[in-house]
């Protein structure tokens, strides 16, 4: 039942999906996350998307972003969006401004051929880029 679960999840995410609630979600928690939707975020749980990368990791995903070649800054922001860090949570702890960490998260969509946050963070995951904990 799980491993059919988490293959929902993943269809959901590759279909396009910006996220997912959980269903023990809050209501206050529901409307922050559709606010970050519409402000161009991705809802992620970086627990759901460990799970799934430790069931689906693959060679491919993680030869595909050997090819990205990632600068140093893009990696750092990578690995801050599969920790489910907002542009503006990552912009300060950065010490960026918001505008320049879209700019790696464009940067990083388009070297990976992601379509959006969730997918860069999940392929970020299938290969091992981001090891789940």
């Amino acid at each position: 039942m799980e491993h059919q679960l988490l293959s929902t999840i993943r269809q959901i995410l590759r279909a396009g999906a910006a996220g997912f609630p959980l269903k023990r979600a809050r209501p206050a928690e529901i409307v922050h996350a559709v606010r970050l939707v519409a402000e161009g975020e991705s809802l992620l749980f970086p627990a759901a998307v460990r799970q799934l990368a430790a069931e689906y990791g693959t060679n491919a995903a993680r030869a595909a972003l050997e090819r990205a070649a990632l600068t140093d800054r893009e990696a750092e922001v990578l690995r801050l969006m599969a920790r489910g860090l907002s542009n503006a949570e990552i912009a300060a702890g950065l010490t960026v401004g918001v505008e320049t960490v879209k700019s790696h998260v464009s940067s990083i969509l388009a070297k990976l051929g992601a379509r959006d946050r969730t997918q860069a963070v999940i392929a970020a995951y299938e290969s091992g880029f981001v090891a789940p904990s």
